[in-house]
């Protein structure tokens, strides 16, 4: 049997907001969600607009794997909020890394070496 594991980061996306400024997408300084492998993850009483939620989902995938570090996908983790009267923003935060077992994760099997 082969080793079928790849390794994601888990992701924090948290918000940032300017002090003093409306803020028009419902976002709180500090908000945030977690991003453990295809779960997404809030905290208690908390939630994030559909809309904030639209401008970051495509990056998510592709910021959970190992990038090299000249890739922009690597080094820009700051998206601003889709509203363009809006000044909040959402960090994309890299923590620690999950291993997953292929798998587990779909009924698609791997190639065989032939």
């Amino acid at each position: 049997m082969t080793d079928d594991s790849f390794q994601l980061y888990d992701l924090r996306v948290e918000v940032a907001c300017p002090a003093g400024k409306r803020i028009m997408c419902g976002a709180k300084e500090g908000d945030y969600f977690t991003l453990q492998g295809e779960m997404l993850y809030l905290p208690p009483n908390q939630g994030v607009s559909i809309y904030s939620l639209s401008s970051v989902l495509p990056l998510l995938p592709a910021k959970q794997r190992v990038t090299d570090p000249n890739d922009w996908m690597t080094t820009d983790t700051v998206i601003a909020c889709p509203d363009p009267n809006c000044p909040s923003s959402l960090k994309i935060i890299r923590e620690g890394i999950r291993t997953f077992s292929h798998s587990e994760t779909t009924v698609v099997p791997l190639p065989t070496n032939s």
